[in-house]
Order: C-alpha cells, then structure tokens, then sequence
C-alpha cells in the first residue's frame, strides 16, 4: 500500500482519555486548588478578592486562549523562517480553533487536536494565576484584570511559543518538560517585579510572621489538590498513556514528598517547631521544581531535585526575602520562581537516557555539559523577558487605570473596597 492510499491515523482511545482526565486535573490546580492555598494564607478580609481572581482569570483566558492565544503559541503560517513574526509566534491560521475538527488528530500521539488545545489553555490559566501571590491584598481588581489579560498576550503566549510551539528554545534543544521555564520562572519572575514596583502592604513587617494566615486548613486543602492536580500537569505533559507518563508520575511524587520533609526538617530545626504552612510551601516547591524534569530524570535525580529545591527555596523565604525587605505577599518568587530555575538547571544535570531513551537528552552527570549550558542560556534569557516586559506593562496599566490600592482600600480590605462582599459575617 502506498502512501497515498494509506488509511488515515485512527483515535488512539487510551491516549484521549487519560489526556482528557489530565486536563480536568490541571484545572482543578487553579480552581479550587490554588484559590484555597492562596486564599488561606492571606487575612480573611481578602479571601474573597484571592478567589475571585483565580475565578475571573479561568474565564478570561480561557476566552483569550481560544480566540487566538493557542494559534499564537502553536499555529504554523509564520514558521516558516521567513516572516520575522515567527520569531514571536506561531501565527493567526487556528484562531478560534479554526480547521479543528472532532476529526482532527495531533500527530504521533492520536488524539484529538483539539483536546490539546485545551490542555495547554489549562496551562495558560494558571501561569499568570500563580502571580497573585506577589501582589494578593494590595492590588486594584481593575489594574489586575487589564495587566493579567496583557501579560498573557505579550509574555506568556511568546514565552509558550519559543519552549513549546516550534520556536528558538525548543530548537536548541531546551527542556522544560511541563513548564518549569513556561510556567514557573516566567510567573515567578515577574511576580517578584510586581511586588517591588507595588509596594509593601501597609503594616507589613519582615521580622518572624507579623501578618498570620487566616485559615490554615482551606492551605493544606489547596496544597492536597496542587499535589493531585499536578500529577495531570506533568504525567500529562508527553500526550500519552505510557510508561513516560508513569514515569513521570512517580518522579513528581517523590520529589515532592522529599521537598516537603526537607522543609520540614529545616523549620525544625532552625525555628525548633515543624509549621503546617511549612510542610505545604515545602511541597509545593517540589512540584515546582520537579516540573522541567519529569520527562528526562529517574527516581535519583527526582530525590535530589526535590531535596536541593526545597533547601533553596527556605533560604529565599526564610533568609533572603527579609534580608531585602521586598513584600512578595504569599512568597510567588521565592518558591515558583527561585524553584523553577533550581528545576531547569538540575534538569540539565540529572537528565537520563534511562529515561529520554537511546539518543535522548542526558544532563552533566552523565557527561554531557552541552545541555547544561543550554538550560542556563534558555533560563536566563526567560528571566530577562519576564522582567523587562513585567516592568513595562506595569508602567502602562498603572498609567491607564492604576494597579495599587488605595491605603484606606487596603485598611478595609479587597474582598469589601473591590467586590462588596465578606466571607465571613461579622455578626457571628
């Protein structure tokens, strides 16, 4: 049988549908997961402002994803290497899911086109999501919803295109397998700029814990779903029901269950008490950093990935963020950030062949330092867009319609000055 009489790719079944319960999975890590752990941490009288964005930031970029955001990062009519705009994006020829038929399969995995796309929109939503624990209980709704809209255009979708849809990092070789570059260093980094350029709240103190959280339940319930959810983000991140994706399933569980104890057995022994809020944060910087090398490490690189991040990640909690007096609220930076680069660079160390197979990428340990270099340059370079482009639409938002409360605003409370609602009744 010739090629041209070939029978068409059929569905693969077992693909489909553990990419269909991945992307459930992911989503549940911005709603409600994200939204308690966030939620939680801040005072009661912002809560309702906390859930209200990781609401409002499902819908809209979702609506932003749909219409043009997945053309944008993975369509093909400017990557050709002739029009310059293929170096920002992949192009206008699937807005609005145009040409994505129930038909219409991604090739090599077998499922439908379509089903990624919203895969990848679950990723679109949280990444800018993740930033409002730079700025949670200081920031104008208003400002929030025009600079979350721009940030996704401008720096998340080139971002997404450059790693992920056919551009420049991703032919040199950069891995970043479910988005430690993508998702945490880009909102990590530009999170630390919207804290500096925001302010400290009012009252804030960078001695011990002045301002407590005020529901450390509602975090251990948004750290359990992260957790579950996170399981989709990565062992959904190679598009198949195989041994990759069991793989990385394991990895991401390993390494953040050595993450959170070792942040653990920091707080114990530094602080002389293990903290709730400690073993959760502690988690959640494994999962972090596990994120870029689910694909390409063994349960060795997942124990040490887990163990570095976390202990360098207490460091710029508990020792750095103080030292420099910047309020990164709910420590956005200090974990998302400062892990994902910990990930990626660790990725470039511990990548095995046991894993990426005959051929595959493999990391320093292993000999190859070639891939190290290029995890720092990729890395690096995704530092200085997040925060040069941070900086600038911060300029432009602030100017058009303001981004800081007002002090009195902030005295009352967002869930009251932004949303005329309370999460509590006072009365009770």
């Amino acid at each position: 049988m010739n090629a041209e009489q070939a029978e068409p790719a059929a569905l693969n079944v077992g693909n489909t549908a553990w990419i269909l319960v991945a992307t459930i999975l992911v989503m549940l890590m911005t709603i409600p997961g994200l939204a308690f752990f966030y939620g939680g941490l801040v005072r009661r009288k912002n809560v309702l402002s906390i859930m209200m964005q990781c609401l409002v930031l499902t819908a809209l970029i979702s609506v932003l994803w749909i219409a043009f955001g997945y053309s944008w990062v993975f369509g093909t009519d400017y990557m050709d290497g002739e029009n310059s705009l293929g170096f920002m994006m992949g192009g206008f020829d699937k807005v609005f899911f145009k040409g994505m038929g129930i038909n219409t399969l991604l090739e090599g995995v077998n499922i439908p086109e379509i089903l990624f796309a919203m895969f990848q929109c679950k990723f679109a939503i949280i990444t800018p999501a993740l930033i409002i624990g730079a700025f949670a209980e200081r920031i104008k709704f208003s400002g929030f919803l025009l600079f979350s809209a721009l940030w996704a255009i401008i720096v998340y979708n080139p971002m997404a295109h450059w790693v992920w849809g056919g551009g420049w990092m991703q032919e040199m070789g950069a891995i970043d397998f479910a988005g430690g570059t993508v998702v945490h260093i880009n909102a990590g980094v530009s999170a630390l700029v919207m804290a500096i350029m925001l302010g400290r709240r009012k009252g804030y103190r960078t001695v011990g814990h002045p301002i407590p959280p005020h529901n450390i339940p509602f975090v251990v319930l948004g750290t359990a779903l992260l957790w579950l959810g996170w399981f989709g983000f990565n062992a959904g991140s190679g598009l198949a029901a195989d041994g990759l994706a069991a793989n990385a399933l394991t990895v991401t569980h390993l390494a953040t269950a050595v993450a959170a104890l070792a942040w653990m057995a920091l707080e114990w022994i530094i602080n002389k008490k293990p903290t709730v809020v400690g073993i959760c944060t502690g988690s959640v910087a494994g999962l972090v950093a596990i994120t870029p090398a689910a694909g390409t490490v063994d349960v060795m690189g997942a124990f040490f990935i887990g163990l570095i991040s976390a202990m360098v990640c207490f460091m710029m909690v508990a020792w750095v963020k103080p030292k420099l007096k910047y309020d990164d609220t709910l420590d956005a930076f200090g974990v998302h950030g400062v892990g994902g680069f910990v990930g990626a660079i660790l990725t470039g160390i511990f990548a095995t062949q046991v894993i990426s197979g005959e051929g595959g990428v493999q990391g320093a340990l292993y000999g190859d330092f070639h891939q190290l270099g290029i995890q720092v340059i990729c890395n690096g370079a995704a530092i200085v867009y997040s925060a040069v482009l941070t900086f600038v639409l911060f300029k432009i938002v602030d100017k058009l319609v303001g981004l800081r409360a007002t002090k009195e605003e902030e005295s009352i409370g967002l869930d009251i000055t932004q949303h005329g609602e309370m999460a509590y009744n006072e009365d009770e």
